[in-house]
């Protein structure tokens, strides 16, 4: 009883926090618990059977296993246990969801015992979770006139498992509670820096509102006020779910708010309901609907006009909001579902059609979007075995055709990828699709959960559909501490076994490579026509079209090879005029933004949208800066649109660094990254010949806008200012003040400098050694006023980089070296002012291990600005995050301060910064 006796001391440690027992999903563990149950005069017998039948994760986890078979001795009557009765036994295997649970009842359902057959029929019948093991097991039994199967496979074809849920009911009472005001990023719901908890739910849970006691003691009392009502979580003035997916703040956000999805298994709720003045970040609304919840675009500000219809700004030019209706915390609502209305007592507020779709409905009925795609394919797969026509069950999806009307690059790369619609019916934007994936990816923080996902809906193994899969290990790179040291390992065993190739090898045969993991999946993506799904909200390349995602969109992903979304609306990003010689990319980047928000009043034309950017001449390193800034421009996704002699160049690139990771020793048994140089080969044979150039939208396409960038009137490197002290609350940490250098006039602060993550690439660390180089020929030495952090997004740069001579200038003005071979064991809390050179991966821009110092002005080359991201604040001085170009933020270092136009011009003289020429040809196809 020794895992047992370990188990009770956990849970007293446990209850000293404030925390329940941890679920059980460990065999061993569970092994001991049936034997104390079976021993009914043991004092832990009754602690047992609670552990048993209320604590035991459900799924494929090696618990589930044991359990299910311990079931199935009940059922039969081989084990007697008084508490579970046969029946019992029964229910508590129609919680299981799938894998050992289906397997039991399939082998009891086709048995020649009538009674126990039929009983386990019936709740077979309520299952959706079944693989192609079990129709196998089902068709056969079918084949050979089994009676229960051809039972089951009738009610399957009908989708009873689907008609016999309760309807969702017509009137939805609600509770409002502010969450905040302005952009709501999921640090707030679930922060980075508690990433390692994420799959111990009820711990994870405490991190909620950054673990602010006084609001979520708030949230309680309105719950307690209100205990006939559900709590609506709301951003005002803002947009809920900036910044990530994040399926563990919409599990954080379900735990306090929502509904218990089984009474057997502990602290794992669905149906939040959650709103935004400027609604819900798109990719955080697909984790929304995941859990079977409701995501409200409630509009209930607008900007002021005038007697003549103009927008009244304020004296900085900024709209003027005023309220449309109210929201305050704990203003009573109710949803109708049915006439699709939000109302506050009779009286109507706003139209919440989209928030209540055909499918959305569907999934909140079904508890879940899972259910659903599972469900559809069962019905598929009864049907097709019966020989019968399926009938009409769920809602049809939505097919959008424009005679006449060209396709735009999203619209062609889901056409090519659809599944299930309409033969030779061409599809535009505002289509329901459901499409295979090519290429899908597992971060390390979010693994953990994708990981559960995976063994909740029963999966053992990668779909085939998919060319590869990638685990990576960037996220917990700076600190190997005892939390990434209990964590990853185990991580990284399962996603292997799943079929992934892995960051880092449970077998200890290839080093660990703690590569980017938006880097790693820009190299491995190798068509221009692939449709990508990742873990994080910056899986955007610059091949192909990329979905960031909740950890459970990519254990469905990476189950069934599939993913189900509305073919979205694009803008179309152009290019003009000329950069000068001191300008770096990332400066066009910035200015995209700034240009476009100008371009349309203020309208974030962008938000929710695909970006067109047609930028031809760049190779894929250099492009994907553009399209990962787009989550910071709340787009759904980017597509690179590239000249063919690019994107041959592009996936060269790409082969190459494929091969290193086989040389590595990284392949596996399928060949899987093999295939991937095998399908680039492909690829470039098509291009050179002709016969398939690279995808470029049609002539007659459509787009919600069209967005020109003036490269002339880009005079001045650009930054992304939090806004931190600005006073309407509503205006901080948006990403969408973008201000000129000179605006800070050489004397803004500087605490500390970053360059890294995944915005930079080698062309970066070559400017931040030539920088230093000449600094010390200006000045005779180099002195950092202000420490500089530099971590390097993957180990082929670093390679590249010491072959060049570059680490070498690196090496001789740094302080600090990373050294895998005792990588840092705690995060650093102090810097000291000089260079330090950190192991490839995340570092500061993830903020779950490294942070700078409390109060600190950061200048970096991340991503994120988000408050209490990459720097708390302390008492004195709120921390601010502004976000540039590599040789500013270098500059900033050595100065201590924002440079001048003057200081920063010569700089960079003679520095091969990333040039940008747009393309002089027409990017369209004929």
């Amino acid at each position: 009883m020794n895992t047992y006796n370990e188990y009770i001391k956990e849970i007293e440690e446990r209850k000293a926090q404030g925390l329940q027992p941890k679920p059980i999903d460990g065999g061993e563990l569970l092994r001991e618990i049936i034997e104390l149950i079976k021993d009914t005069d043991n004092a832990h017998h009754a602690d047992a059977l609670q552990f048993f039948i209320y604590n035991t994760l459900p799924g494929t986890t090696p618990a589930a296993v044991v359990k299910a078979k311990f079931l199935k001795e009940i059922i039969l009557g081989e084990s007697v246990v008084e508490e579970i009765t046969p029946s019992f036994a029964f229910e508590l295997l129609s919680h299981m969801k799938g894998g050992p649970s289906i397997e039991v009842l399939l082998d009891i359902a086709l048995d020649d015992n009538e009674t126990t057959a039929k009983q386990a029929a019936d709740v077979l019948k309520t299952q959706v979770f079944l693989y192609d093991a079990d129709y196998d097991r089902l068709k056969e039994a079918f084949e050979n006139g089994h009676e229960i199967a051809k039972e089951l496979l009738a009610s399957y074809a009908k989708a009873e498992f689907f008609t016999q849920l309760p309807e969702v009911e017509e009137e939805i009472k609600i509770v409002t509670f502010i969450a905040g005001e302005g952009d709501i990023s999921t640090d707030l719901l679930s922060p980075g820096a508690d990433a390692h908890s994420r799959s111990d739910r009820e711990l994870h849970g405490h991190s909620i509102f950054e673990h602010n006691k006084e609001k979520q003691n708030e949230l309680k009392a309105i719950k307690e006020q209100h205990p006939d009502k559900r709590v609506m979580l709301v951003a005002e003035k803002g947009t809920m779910g900036v910044g990530s997916s994040r399926m563990s703040g919409v599990n954080n956000v379900a735990l306090w708010t929502g509904i218990q999805a089984s009474p057997y298994v502990p602290f794992v709720n669905i149906a939040p309901i959650i709103a935004g003045t400027n609604g819900i970040s798109p990719i955080f609304l697909t984790t929304v609907g995941v859990t079977g919840g409701i995501g409200i675009d409630l509009k209930n500000w607008r900007k002021k006009t005038d007697a003549d219809g103009n927008i009244v700004v304020d004296e900085n030019g900024e709209p003027v909001l005023e309220e449309v209706y109210s929201v305050a915390t704990g203003t009573v609502l109710t949803i109708n579902t049915k006439k699709k209305k939000l109302f506050k007592g009779d009286q109507e507020l706003i139209d919440i059609s989209a928030s209540l779709t055909p499918q959305k409905l569907e999934f909140i009925r079904a508890g879940g979007s899972y259910a659903v795609v599972f469900g559809k394919k069962l019905q598929t797969f009864a049907a097709k075995t019966l020989g019968i026509e399926a009938p009409t069950v769920f809602a049809p999806s939505k097919e959008v055709s424009k005679e006449g009307q060209g396709l735009t690059a999203v619209e062609k790369i889901f056409n090519k990828n659809a599944v299930g619609t309409t033969p030779g019916k061409t599809l535009h934007a505002g289509s329901d699709v459901r499409v295979e994936v090519n290429i899908v990816g597992s971060q390390d923080t979010t693994g953990l959960m994708t990981a559960q996902e995976l063994e909740s809906m029963a999966a053992t193994i990668i779909s085939p559909i998919v060319d590869a899969g990638y685990q990576s290990g960037c996220h917990t790179a700076s600190v190997w501490d005892k939390k990434a040291q209990a964590n990853i390992p185990k991580l990284m065993k399962f996603m292997n076994d799943f079929g992934l190739i892995t960051g880092r090898d449970p077998k200890g045969v290839y080093p660990a490579m703690t590569d980017v993991i938006h880097k790693v999946l820009n190299d491995i993506t190798v068509n221009d026509w692939d449709i990508i799904i990742g873990g994080d909200s910056h899986t955007r390349m610059s091949k192909g079209v990329a979905f960031g995602a909740d950890s459970g969109t990519v254990a469905l992903a990476l189950a069934t090879g599939e993913a189900s979304m509305p073919i979205p609306e694009s803008v179309k990003v152009t290019f003009k005029g000329e950069m000068k010689s001191y300008m770096d990319f990332r400066d066009v980047v910035h200015a995209t933004q700034q240009q476009m928000l100008k371009q349309f009043g203020g309208e974030n034309v962008f938000q929710g949208r695909v970006i067109e950017v047609h930028i031809g001449t760049l190779t894929a390193d250099q492009a994907f800066t553009f399209t990962d800034w787009t989550a910071e421009m709340k787009a759904k996704a980017s597509i690179c649109i590239s000249e063919d002699e690019t994107l041959i160049e592009s996936l060269e690139i790409a082969k190459g660094r494929i091969q290193i990771m086989i040389d590595k020793g990284m392949d596996n048994e399928q060949q899987v990254l093999q295939g991937l140089i095998d399908k680039a080969n492909k690829r470039i044979t098509e291009i050179r010949s002709g016969e398939k150039p690279a995808l470029t939208p049609d002539a007659s396409a459509k787009y919600y806008a069209e967005v020109v960038v003036d490269l002339d009137i880009l005079g001045e490197p650009m930054i992304a200012d939090p806004d931190v002290n600005n006073e309407d609350v509503s205006k901080r940490y948006t990403h969408d003040t973008i201000r000129p250098l000179s605006y800070y006039g050489g004397t803004k602060k500087v605490d500390l400098g970053f360059v890294g993550s995944c915005m930079v690439h080698k062309g970066d660390m070559k400017i931040l050694a030539q920088m230093l180089k000449n600094i010390e020929q200006q000045h005779g030495k180099v002195e950092f006023k202000a420490p500089l952090v530099v971590a390097p997004p993957t180990y082929n740069i670093v390679d590249e980089l010491k072959a060049e001579g570059d680490w070498e200038v690196l090496q001789k003005y740094s302080g600090f070296e990373f050294d895998d071979n005792k990588p840092k064991a705690a995060a650093r809390t102090k810097y000291e002012n000089m260079l330090y050179l950190e192991r490839p991966g995340c570092n500061l821009c993830m903020g779950n291990q490294e942070k700078a110092e409390p109060g600190d002005t950061v200048m970096a080359t991340s991503t994120r600005l988000f408050q209490g991201r990459v720097v708390k604040d302390s008492d004195e001085k709120k921390g601010e995050s502004l976000l540039s170009s590599t040789p500013v933020v270098v500059l900033s270092t050595i100065l201590g301060r924002t440079p001048t136009m003057q200081e920063y011009e010569a700089a960079v003289a003679g520095i091969d910064l990333t040039k940008f020429k747009p393309s002089s040809k027409k990017l369209v196809a004929a």
